[in-house]
């Protein structure tokens, strides 16, 4: 399993730190901490990167400067343990998965490739407010990708039924899939494991990662998104380890119209 080393531990506590110092009031207990209402206040920003750097940016204002420190330090520790260079790279073969979707239903990839191009997004958990942000923008974008001939979905590991709940909040119509223990994303080369001196205070901050997972492995994956071809090939990706950044709908879209002649037709689909 790849997985970052405990000297990363602080990045867990620094996440969430951020994401409820974002936020005006707890939420009940119900709630997904800093968990976005299901439709965005009017005037929204128009690009997810202007969204989630408001949300960045409002709670560093109320972030105490020490906190700030730690997630910077973390950040830099993370991205220096080479996580990104060890996944899988665009030119790589996805990765095949068969996993159930909110309401149980399992979803094949080679199914999915038949139709068309795919585009897979990786995301923590819908206790995650920066996730919660990005799938909204996407959602917004869904016509396009439809448009485009192809099919969307999100993978995280939580429960089933927790993504029903994210999908119904957030009126989300394309594929919301639950990858129990990370089995795929660790295939992609993604996850990274909290450490033990994490896991209670990930509890006192409302994400129970055991409830919320399932078991007890505490994995995460990083923020990532793929374009896959209908061959099966990683034709562009974006891959992060700051989890407040993600990859802008309007560069997929792009990334998509690039595909290469011959990989988007049905000829070139698997049997």
């Amino acid at each position: 399993m790849q997985a970052v080393s405990s000297r990363f531990a602080m990045l867990g506590l620094a996440s969430l730190l951020l994401a409820v110092s974002g936020c005006r009031k707890a939420p009940p207990p119900s709630q997904a901490p800093g968990g976005p209402p299901a439709a965005q206040p009017a005037g929204e920003p128009a690009t997810l990167g202007e969204a989630l750097k408001a949300r960045r940016d409002a709670s560093k204002q109320r972030m105490p400067a020490e906190v700030r420190g730690v997630m910077e330090k973390a950040q830099s520790d993370l991205a220096a343990s080479e996580i990104i260079e060890r996944s899988l790279k665009v030119g790589a073969a996805m990765p095949s998965f068969k996993l159930p979707d909110a309401t149980g239903k399992k979803v094949n990839s080679a199914d999915l490739l038949r139709s068309g191009p795919l585009v897979v997004t990786f995301y923590r958990g819908g206790w995650c407010p920066y996730c919660n942000t990005a799938l909204h923008y996407l959602q917004k974008e869904l016509p396009k990708f439809q448009a485009a001939g192809t099919t969307l979905v999100a993978i995280s590991p939580q429960l089933p039924d927790k993504s029903l709940s994210l999908a119904e909040k957030q009126a989300l119509t394309f594929p919301v899939l639950t990858d129990a223990g990370n089995r795929v994303a660790r295939k992609f080369g993604i996850v990274f494991e909290l450490a033990p001196e994490l896991r209670e205070r990930y509890k006192g901050f409302g994400a129970d990662l055991s409830q919320w997972n399932g078991d007890s492995s505490y994995t995460l994956p990083l923020p990532a998104t793929y374009v896959v071809d209908r061959l099966g090939i990683l034709r562009w990706r974006f891959v992060d380890t700051d989890y407040t950044k993600r990859a802008e709908p309007a560069d997929v879209l792009s990334a998509l119209a690039a595909l290469p002649a011959g990989t988007t037709d049905k000829s070139a689909a698997t049997p």
